[in-house]
């Protein structure tokens, strides 16, 4: 399994969101201006969060997006599926293999999905933004604080 861009500009995108949407809603252009991506891509990206009920938007001047929902309760592997990232490394669909019909290695293809969904739907948006690495990397980008909660800095 190789995630494309879709999935890790997503994640990055979400993960600003939930650093930053706090406080305010948060225009696209700053994620993009932020974390260096581009504009097109990203209102590709935030049409199918939206669709999957990830984010919500609010037009206007004071506009923009902010989660739909507790960053405690959005997953990587709900990110990872809104904007279409296969997760299923089962080998059911190819012709030398199916489930009444299995290949040698199909149990091994079947547990490491099951591994590698159960490890994106364990990380919370809530948990990276907590992770040492984030911390940094977020005061690096000038958050020291999401609304009335200051931003640890760790070195």
């Amino acid at each position: 399994m190789k995630l494309t861009t879709k999935g890790r500009y997503a994640v990055t995108a979400m993960l600003d969101l939930a650093l930053h949407a706090k406080v305010k809603h948060v225009r696209l252009a700053e994620i993009a201006e932020r974390q260096d991506l581009s504009m097109a891509y990203l209102e590709q990206l935030f049409r199918s969060l939206k669709q999957a009920k990830l984010v919500d938007s609010v037009r206007g001047a004071k506009g923009g997006y902010r989660l739909a929902r507790s960053d405690q309760d959005i997953t990587l592997a709900q990110i990872l599926l809104a904007v279409g990232e296969q997760l299923n490394l089962a080998c059911g669909a190819g012709a030398t293999c199916n489930e009444q019909d299995p290949c040698l290695t199909h149990g091994i293809w079947n547990n490491l999905s099951a591994e590698l969904i159960g490890f994106f739907d364990s990380k919370t948006l809530n948990s990276l933004a907590k992770s040492r690495d984030v911390q940094t990397l977020a005061t690096r980008q000038d958050v020291t604080q999401i609304g009335n909660i200051p931003v640890e800095i760790f070195r």
